[in-house]
């Protein structure tokens, strides 16, 4: 309809002919990590690693770059989805997160306190939590 009308006005328009980027309202959120060893070290269980888990690990990594989160897969060979080669392995080499598959590598729990990450899990930590 409105496409005729400007036809018929002699109006040259282009319908959806480009794409304007813009980044919806940030809305304060939350993450609550399955598993903080006493060295500093946060670790996250999943099964499935859904694109909102990945979002929010990127977006939490850009925030507080001196958290240690690492990732327990159930299996890290499996693809982010059926359309992608990408494996949850993969993704975490890529965004330079340490991962391991089924079970903590005991190594992880006897690595020494890291008070760099311990300050970052103090100042990140919503108050009365920790």
């Amino acid at each position: 309809m409105v496409g005729e009308q400007l036809k018929a006005l002699n109006v040259s328009a282009r319908y959806e002919s480009i794409t304007i980027g813009y980044l919806p309202p940030s809305k304060p959120r939350r993450y609550t990590p399955d598993w903080v060893l006493p060295n500093g070290i946060i670790i996250e269980t999943k099964g499935r690693f859904v694109t909102a888990d990945r979002q929010k690990h990127k977006a939490i990594k850009e925030q507080h770059p001196n958290l240690d989160i690492r990732f327990v897969f159930s299996n890290a060979r499996q693809r982010i989805s059926k359309q992608s080669a990408t494996t949850y392995a993969r993704w975490c080499d890529s965004y330079g997160f340490k991962y391991a598959d089924k079970t903590v590598p005991p190594k992880w729990t006897t690595e020494p306190v890291n008070p760099v990450a311990i300050n970052a899990i103090q100042a990140a930590t919503v108050k009365g939590s920790f």
